[in-house]
């Protein structure tokens, strides 16, 4: 199958039978759910776009949707709930009483979960994340206001941690990704995130324009995070959640500087630009992973 895209045919591998299937949560004010949809399918997953209370409910139009028939589930950016008691709180609270037991199974069956800003706030507020010691019903650690005290809409650098057993970032040293938000800042006790990098659970950082950690320098650090931290996983590195948006980067005109960078690839006699953005690389990353875990071909 083919799109067309700002006049580019882009083949979409999501209808083949033999791809694995993402779920992506929309409802109540998730808003980046098309593009995170988009992103899956251009890494060839079939995804689909799931509201929560047909997940909830028992029965849809006479067919039950459970989230043990995917291998991804997807929690995306946006405003859940108008972030009401705290960004991602009350859609914690949802997940967790109506769908905890099948998460936990979700988890046991070895499958992934992606926590996208908003996501990444609940995943926190549910317990998946850190998870220290696969504890996955304990809060460690909270994504609080940005030191600005303002909603923050930037591009910014991330230096990747090659160490990390994230299955995400694979073989990824550095990217560039958009972030937007309001409460991106990580906090937690010393001794927590001390642990944190000792066990290699931070999966990126924020890095000045020489790809060296941010140390809290604005604009590279936009919201003030603890030792620079945008992003973690799981000690098994399935789950994994960031305030980044890599679903923003799916296309190279994405990027506030693209025509700057054609130009000067033009001009160096490189007239072959890959159309795909960055972010894609960290979606097709999950894809390979439940391929080679569930024996797709």
């Amino acid at each position: 199958m083919e799109k067309t895209v700002w006049g580019i045919s882009i083949r979409m591998n999501s209808t083949n039978p033999k791809n694995p299937k993402a779920l992506v949560l929309t409802g109540y004010g998730l808003n980046c759910d098309y593009e995170t949809d988009y992103a899956l399918k251009l890494a060839g997953a079939q995804s689909e776009r799931i509201h929560i209370n047909e997940l909830i409910a028992t029965e849809t139009a006479g067919t039950k949707i459970s989230i043990e028939d995917y291998h991804i589930l997807v929690l995306g950016g946006g405003f859940s709930w108008a972030d009401d008691h705290g960004a991602g709180v009350l859609m914690a609270s949802k997940l967790r009483q109506h769908l905890g037991d099948q998460i936990e199974q979700f988890i046991e069956d070895g499958k992934l979960i992606f926590g996208i800003c908003n996501g990444f706030q609940c995943l926190v507020n549910l317990g998946l994340l850190p998870a220290f010691e696969y504890h996955y019903n304990k809060r460690w650690l909270a994504l609080t206001y940005n030191d600005s005290g303002n909603f923050i809409d930037t591009w910014i650098n991330l230096k990747i941690n090659s160490e990390s057993p994230c299955v995400f970032t694979k073989g990824m040293a550095s990217i560039e990704l958009p972030v937007r938000h309001g409460e991106g800042k990580l906090y937690a006790a010393d001794e927590d995130v001390d642990r944190l990098f000792v066990n290699n659970q931070v999966v990126l950082q924020y890095a000045d324009e020489n790809g060296d950690e941010a140390r809290g320098q604005w604009p590279f650090n936009p919201n003030g995070s603890l030792k620079d931290i945008a992003g973690i996983c799981d000690p098994s590195g399935r789950i994994f959640g960031l305030m980044p948006h890599p679903e923003a980067f799916n296309h190279y005109t994405n990027h506030p500087d693209w025509t700057r960078k054609r130009e000067v690839m033009s001009r160096q006699g490189n007239f072959k630009i890959a159309e795909e953005g960055e972010g894609i690389r960290i979606f097709r990353n999950a894809v390979e992973y439940v391929k080679d875990s569930f024996g797709y071909s």
